[in-house]
């Protein structure tokens, strides 16, 4: 029951932003799989916290690795390209299973394919632009990275925004739309209560 407001310790201790990302994309998949496994009437706040950590981990991806990969790595535009194609067509299936709720007789075929395009996202991640980063950066370059990405995520949004996928509209309106996030989060939280 992990939740990015409250990241595990290994998560916090991870100096290396491949070894930190590869670790999410792990808690991703236990977290599609926690989705899965719940009953009907129990899967938004499992949900709920998939949504969350997806939207941040992306957030600071585009914020940090992705630019760093685009400047340094030889090809990093094109691999950069790709990923970014990928995360707003996952964005654009996050907002609408989001929209949809867990009770939505469509929601688990949805769920489905969006698991199915995450995997392939992260994977596609790890071979072609965690492999060159590793091999094209210094372990410092790396540490700083993961730190990086803890603070982007920290002050990221918690849901999806389509078409927020560079770092400069990330910075530019990623703020107001954190904030937002955060206030939904807490009207939805006192609501349940």
């Amino acid at each position: 029951m992990t939740d990015v407001q409250h990241p595990t310790p290994e998560l916090m201790k991870e100096g290396d932003v491949v070894d930190l990302l590869i670790r999410q994309h792990a808690l991703i998949r236990d977290m599609f799989d926690e989705v899965r496994g719940a009953a009907p009437g129990e899967r938004r706040e499992p949900f709920r916290r998939l949504v969350r950590m997806l939207a941040v981990h992306e957030t600071a991806e585009e914020e940090i690795l992705h630019p760093f990969t685009r400047l340094r790595v030889d090809g990093g535009a094109g691999v950069v390209a790709d990923r970014l194609r990928e995360e707003r067509e996952a964005k654009e299936m996050l907002s609408r299973l989001d929209e949809m709720g867990p009770e939505h007789p469509g929601f688990m075929d949805e769920l489905d394919r969006l698991r199915l395009a995450v995997l392939a996202h992260a994977r596609a991640e790890e071979r072609y632009e965690f492999v060159k980063l590793r091999a094209e950066t210094t372990a410092a370059e790396r540490r700083a990275m993961a730190f990086g990405v803890r603070a982007a995520e920290a002050m990221a949004p918690t849901r999806p925004h389509p078409g927020v996928e560079s770092m400069t509209k990330n910075l530019l309106f990623g703020p107001p739309a954190a904030v937002m996030d955060r206030a939904k989060d807490l009207i939805r939280r006192a609501l349940r209560k």
